[in-house]
């Protein structure tokens, strides 16, 4: 969960992946119809449809009838009362029980944006209401926290009593106390995240529940102009956020970010000019980045600007939005190892590396960028000009797709790292609610440190999967120690996996695609 909590390092052997002879000559084959042979064929509906599951996992509050993971109870149901406000839901974003507003708004923003692209991609594949559900069960926590146009509740719980206990939700001990921003004590990373999360969601609402989806747009604008009117990092407002969910790279991304967002979402003026005025201030066409996160949003909002560029109607802003179109490049050419100079790390077994605490985060990230990015060539007919040579839009989701092949199990150990998916995959995953009995077999308290004492350093798996978590991952050797307190590889996010719902919806698509060019080629049938 969070980045510099503790420091360990832990290794394991490597071992090697086996690829049939026949799978090897029907990726080749494949490979003439679409994108670069595969080394193993992989069930990305499966996947799809765990990494939707694994939200309902994460929930907090009252839980609704139709909740899938039946593991899981009840819990945080007075959260917001010793401040007399309603804040009973959200999710939350790891293992423990905080509820942290940054990374979950980022995690929603994600979601939503996986469906504005993919939204077709999902319906076929069935769990367009799923994801939805997932976006809405943010928002519907948003819309409690957002109290008046400058408040914004940013935290209940505080991580370090938190972690001071291991128990489930549902027997919390720990305090509840919430944490605000307002004008007094800004927070316009907080505020800007949460504004693009809520636009981008009334985008997905549109249509479907047009009076939800403009609640969602008057929240969202309140709260960027809360956030642009009174500038500053929400961790110098709440400092106990400081340890876990430091704002490192600022605010002005975040604005930046909300006001991108926004003008999707209204086609307003206003906000294009924001996007256009501050480009060079905020960093926006300034910032080469190699990293797309919580965090840092400047390499996605420099994808979405490149996209702005395609639109005839965007030619008179054509010179800041070519600007920010080189540095959504960069991006795109640093994963690709085309840069003349910075590059993300590679592993030995071809794994994106930015860090060693929580390395899959960054590599769904990229994933879903590269395929975005992928899109925009195809659908203008484009190619990428990298420094390494010319890339085409097949050579780039190609690659996107090896970062998800990895994640499912085509590595050097044989692992799966989305849990559940496949017959190997971490299951001592270090997260309280999954390591001990579920509550609805043992409805039995159990204290804050009976949890360590009899779960935490049980030598034994998890009683409860965690479905669709993307763990942290390997190191970069590849190696991966399965063990509850590896917590640097073995905790999940929920922003590790949201990225992965449109990813994984587009490779479905690729995939069915491949299925009708078998059945309608006699050279393919024939194998």
């Amino acid at each position: 969960m969070e980045e510099e909590k503790k420091k360990k390092l832990y290794n394991s052997t490597i071992g090697a992946p086996i690829i049939p002879r026949c799978a090897q000559l029907w990726c080749f084959l494949l490979s003439i119809f679409t994108i670069s042979a595969c080394a193993q064929a992989f069930d990305y509906a499966d996947a799809l449809k765990k990494s939707l599951l694994y939200f309902e996992s994460q929930r907090s509050g009252r839980l609704p009838y139709n909740q899938r993971v039946t593991w899981r109870d009840h819990s945080g149901l007075t959260d917001g009362l010793e401040q007399g406000v309603d804040l009973v839901g959200g999710y939350y974003d790891a293992g423990d029980h905080v509820k942290f507003g940054l990374p979950m708004a980022f995690t929603v923003t994600m979601l939503s944006w996986g469906i504005i692209e993919y939204r077709q991609q999902l319906a076929v594949a069935g769990e367009l209401e799923h994801a939805t559900e997932a976006i809405k069960w943010g928002t519907d926590y948003f819309i409690k926290a957002h109290t008046s146009p400058n408040v914004l509740w940013a935290e209940v719980g505080d991580g370090d009593t938190d972690h001071y206990c291991w128990q489930r939700p549902e027997d919390m001990t720990t305090s509840r106390q919430a944490y605000k921003i307002d004008e007094n004590n800004p927070g316009s990373d907080l505020a800007g995240e949460t504004a693009a999360a809520m636009a981008a969601a009334s985008i997905v609402f549109k249509k479907t529940n047009p009076h939800y989806s403009h609640l969602l747009l008057h929240h969202a604008q309140q709260l960027f102009e809360f956030g642009d009117k009174y500038r500053g990092k929400y961790d110098g407002s709440v400092g106990v956020v400081k340890s876990y969910y430091a704002s490192v790279s600022g605010y002005m991304d975040e604005l930046l970010w909300a006001a991108v967002w926004l003008y999707k979402a209204t086609d307003k003026d206003e906000y294009l000019k924001y996007l256009i005025d501050k480009a060079h201030c905020f960093g926006g066409i300034g910032w080469a980045i190699t990293e797309f996160s919580w965090d840092v949003k400047y390499a996605g909002l420099q994808v979405i600007a490149s996209k702005l560029l395609m639109e005839e109607k965007h030619t008179k802003h054509a010179h800041i939005l070519e600007q920010y179109k080189s540095k959504a490049e960069y991006y795109i050419c640093s994963c690709l190892n085309k840069n003349n100079g910075t590059n993300v790390e590679h592993t030995p077994g071809g794994l994106l590396y930015v860090r060693q605490w929580n390395n899959m985060q960054y590599v769904s990230t990229a994933a879903f960028l590269l395929t975005i990015y992928s899109d925009i060539l195809q659908n203008s007919n484009q190619k990428l000009k990298c420094h390494g040579g010319i890339v085409g839009h097949q050579e780039i989701l190609s690659f996107a797709k090896s970062q998800i092949d990895y994640i499912l199990g085509s590595n050097p150990m044989n692992m799966s790292y989305l849990v559940g998916y496949g017959s190997n995959y971490p299951t001592m995953v270090h997260h309280r609610g999954a390591s001990i009995v579920s509550y609805r077999e043992n409805k039995g308290f159990i204290g804050c440190t009976q949890g360590y004492d009899y779960w935490y350093s049980s030598p034994e798996p998890n009683p409860n999967v965690l479905v669709g978590a993307l763990v942290g991952g390997p190191d970069c050797q590849d190696k991966f120690v399965d063990q509850r307190d590896n917590y640097m590889q073995t905790e999940a996010c929920t922003y590790n996996t949201a990225p992965l719902v449109g990813v994984l919806a587009k490779l479905l698509q690729i995939e069915d695609q491949s299925l009708d060019l078998n059945h309608d080629s006699p050279l393919l049938a024939s194998y």
